[in-house]
C-alpha cells in the first residue's frame, strides 16, 4: 500500500473504530443502549471472522504441514528401518529352523548307516580348476577335514573333498561332470558308475548311471546306492544316491546307460556333513528312506454294493434280500426243476 493522504485516512478510521468497539465492550455489559451495538458488531465481526479463518485455515494447515514434513519423514523413515529388522528377523529364525530340521535329518540318516561326521554349512558357490560345480563350507583341517571325504546331506551323497584349508574346504559334487563315482543297485550286486551331467541335468539334478553289465535288467524306479571305494576314500558304501527315471537301450553296447534324479536337491544346497570316520559293515540298503506303499486299487463294486465286502442299506435293515450264492441258487433251480417235473 502506498503512502498517501487517503491511506492514512482509511487506517486512522480503522484505528478509530477499534478503539470504539474495545470500549463498548468494556462498558456495556447489561446497558440496554450499548449492548444491542455490541451484539451487533459481535454478529458482524463474527462472521468476518469465520469467513476469514475459512479462507485461511487450509493455508495455515499446508503451512504447519511443511513445517512438520522433515520430523514426519524422520518418523517414517525409522519405522520402515523398524519393519525391515523385524522381517529380517522373522526369516531368520525361519532359516534357524529350516536348518535344525535338517541338521536333525542328517544326523538320523549318518546314525542309521554309522557314519561320524562333521555338520557344516554351505557358504559360497566356487569355480575350481578341472571342476564346475563346487561349493565351500565353514569347515577345514582344523575340525578334521581332509581332501578325498565323503559330503553327504539329510537325504544323499552330495560331492566329495577336494581341497581342504585351515576353516574352509571345498567340495565338488556329484552333478559336476568331471566327477564319478562307483554305484550299486538297490537290493543287489549289480554295479555300476554315476557321473554328473552339469547343466545337461535338468536343473542340476539328474545324473547319470551305467552299468558295468548290459545283461543286468534295470527298471525305472530302481534306487541306487555308493559301492564305496577302498578304505572308503573317498566314498563311503550305502549311502543314498537317486531314483532311476529313464533307460537307454542301445544294442550292442557293453554297459547299460540308465538317468537317475538325485535324492539331494542340489539347488538348494544349505547344511551337510563331512564322514571323517565310516562304518565298519557296509550298511547296505539300510540307509534308503522306506519305500512308499503303492497307490491302492479303485474298489470294483457289485450291483446292491457301495464298495467290495459291504453290503447296501437296503440288504442291511432288511429291506431287500440279499442275493444267494451261486451254489445255491443252483441247487434251488435243481430242487425247482425236480419238482415241476414231479409234478408233470
Amino acid at each position: 500500500m502506498r503512502d498517501t493522504r487517503r491511506a492514512r485516512l482509511t487506517l486512522g478510521l480503522l484505528l478509530a473504530v477499534a478503539l470504539i468497539l474495545i470500549t463498548v465492550d468494556n462498558r456495556a455489559g447489561s446497558d440496554r443502549v450499548l449492548g444491542p451495538v455490541r451484539g451487533f458488531a459481535g454478529a458482524v465481526f463474527g462472521k468476518v471472522e469465520r469467513v476469514g479463518a475459512a479462507v485461511t485455515g487450509p493455508i495455515t494447515g499446508f503451512v504447519g504441514m511443511l513445517r512438520d514434513a522433515p520430523s514426519a519423514r524422520r518418523v517414517i523413515g525409522d519405522l520402515r528401518k523398524e519393519n525391515a529388522r523385524l522381517r529380517d528377523e522373522v526369516s531368520a529364525q525361519r532359516l534357524d529352523r529350516a536348518r535344525s530340521d535338517k541338521l536333525d535329518r542328517m544326523l538320523g540318516l549318518a546314525g542309521l548307516g554309522r557314519y561320524r561326521i562333521v555338520p557344516a554349512q554351505v557358504v559360497a558357490r566356487r569355480t575350481v580348476a578341472g571342476f564346475e560345480d563346487t561349493v565351500e563350507i565353514d569347515v577345514g583341517a582344523a575340525d578334521g577335514i581332509r581332501a578325498d571325504m565323503t559330503v553327504l546331506s539329510d537325504q544323499g551323497l552330495v560331492g566329495r573333498v577336494i581341497q581342504a584349508g585351515p576353516a574352509s574346504s571345498t567340495v565338488a559334487l556329484l552333478t559336476d561332470p568331471a566327477l564319478s563315482a562307483g554305484a550299486r543297485l538297490e537290493g543287489g550286486n549289480e554295479l555300476g558308475v554315476v557321473n554328473g551331467l552339469g547343466e545337461a541335468g535338468g536343473g542340476g539334478n539328474l545324473i547319470k548311471f551305467r552299468l558295468l553289465d548290459s545283461t543286468v535288467p534295470i527298471g525305472v524306479g530302481r534306487r541306487i546306492v555308493s559301492f564305496g571305494s577302498q578304505r572308503s576314500l573317498p566314498y563311503v558304501p550305502g549311502v543314498p544316491i537317486g531314483v532311476v527315471e529313464r533307460i537307454d537301450n542301445t544294442p550292442g553296447e557293453v554297459t547299460r546307460t540308465a538317468y537317475a534324479r538325485l535324492f539331494t536337491d542340489f539347488s538348494a544346497l544349505d547344511v551337510v556333513g563331512v564322514v571323517v570316520a565310516a562304518p565298519k559293515r557296509d550298511p547296505r540298503d539300510s540307509v534308503l528312506p522306506p519305500v512308499p506303499p503303492p497307490p491302492k486299487p479303485r474298489d470294483e463294486r457289485r450291483p446292491g454294493e457301495h464298495r467290495t465286502g459291504q453290503r447296501s442299506l437296503e440288504e442291511g435293515f432288511g429291506l431287500r434280500r440279499p442275493a444267494p450264492p451261486r451254489d445255491e441258487r443252483a441247487r434251488e433251480d435243481m430242487a425247482a426243476g425236480e419238482g415241476r417235473g414231479g409234478r408233470n
